[in-house]
């Protein structure tokens, strides 16, 4: 068993689709809603969100999943602050844009993690979309263009490995509108 990680912003939530605000909101909260279903299938999950994100407030209850007030210093500090609630390692870090996860591949990522490294999901991007760290201090504020490779490049500082797996649910994100069709179609 794993704890999971999923920051979300709910205020800048998929800013990049071009869809009407409210539009945009439900599609990032139905997504959250998809990932917070398979995370809690592999194990205690925290959500990590802002204080006034009452509707992702609200799927964490009926998902009996742990709520983290996210700092507001980006992604980075918003997993950060959920890894520092986690009580049982290791630990999956996953975004909320991942519409397609299945508890399976969450488990594809923790099996693929080596005993005390870190295993990193990356979008086609080079972004990174889910990490598994075996214990606490693995993790650095990373995320940004290219920071799947930064990752690789921190477990290889600390001396300990890490893997890049590729599975298409934990590398399809939904960051744009061709993205977004895609996955409809």
């Amino acid at each position: 068993m794993a704890s999971v990680v999923v920051p979300f912003r709910a205020a800048s939530a998929k800013q990049r689709l071009e869809l009407p605000d409210e539009l945009r909101a439900a599609l990032a909260h139905a997504m959250l809603a998809d990932v917070l279903a398979a995370a809690v299938a592999v194990g205690p999950t925290i959500l990590v969100t802002e204080a006034e994100a009452a509707q992702a407030r609200a799927l964490a209850v009926s998902h009996v999943v742990q709520v983290v007030d996210d700092p507001g210093r980006g992604q980075g500090e918003a997993v950060a602050a959920g890894l520092n609630a986690v009580e049982d390692w290791p630990a999956l870090v996953v975004n909320a844009d991942l519409p397609a996860v299945q508890p399976r591949d969450l488990l594809a990522l923790l099996g693929s993690m080596p005993p005390d490294g870190i295993a990193i999901a990356a979008a086609a991007d080079g972004t990174t979309n889910a990490l598994a760290l075996a214990r606490p201090g693995l993790f650095a504020p990373l995320y940004g263009r290219g920071s799947a490779r930064r990752f690789q490049e921190h477990a290889e500082s600390l001396g300990v490995a890490a893997v890049t797996l590729d599975v298409p649910a934990l590398a399809d994100d939904v960051d744009t509108i061709d993205v977004f069709e895609q996955l409809v179609s």
